[in-house]
């Protein structure tokens, strides 16, 4: 299974764009290669840099096994977003308070469509998501302020 960006490589700088110092919009993203008894993937970004701990950037889950890609500034139709660890159901980009910080993308193939209660917090649905996942890829892209 693979995903990548056509907007960075792996271990590499993600452009401003796609950042809080830009229009603050997820990046295009590619995946390959997906388990054929998938049904469904999710897609998990953290910053396992940030000084309180692992902080949640976006959630995306039930997305049909079929998807191929996430094209900039959209959520693929189907899916379902979770809460992040702003609080919000969207995708918050990259914004260290200091340093250069890494930005795991994350994408999980699930054994199953999952159901996750509105009131869950982002470590419940972590946990709900990997117990799920049949397999796993990642995409680190790579930040600091400007």
């Amino acid at each position: 299974m693979t995903i990548a960006s056509p907007s960075f490589e792996n271990n590499s700088l993600i452009p401003s764009k796609y950042t809080c110092e830009g229009a603050n919009i997820n990046p295009p993203l590619l995946f390959g290669s997906i388990p054929p008894k998938a049904k469904s993937i999710a897609l998990v970004v953290t910053d396992p840099d940030a000084p309180g701990g692992t902080f949640t950037h976006w959630i995306i889950y039930n997305m049909p096994s079929t998807t191929t890609k996430i094209d900039e500034n959209s959520v693929p139709a189907d899916s379902q977003e979770a809460q992040n660890s702003f609080g919000k159901k969207e995708y918050g980009g990259p914004c260290p308070p200091s340093g250069t910080h890494h930005y795991i993308f994350t994408l999980y193939a699930l054994d199953s469509i999952i159901s996750i209660p509105d009131e869950a917090d982002v470590s419940d649905i972590e946990k709900v998501i990997q117990s799920n996942s049949l397999e796993q890829a990642t995409l680190t892209g790579l930040y600091a302020k400007q």
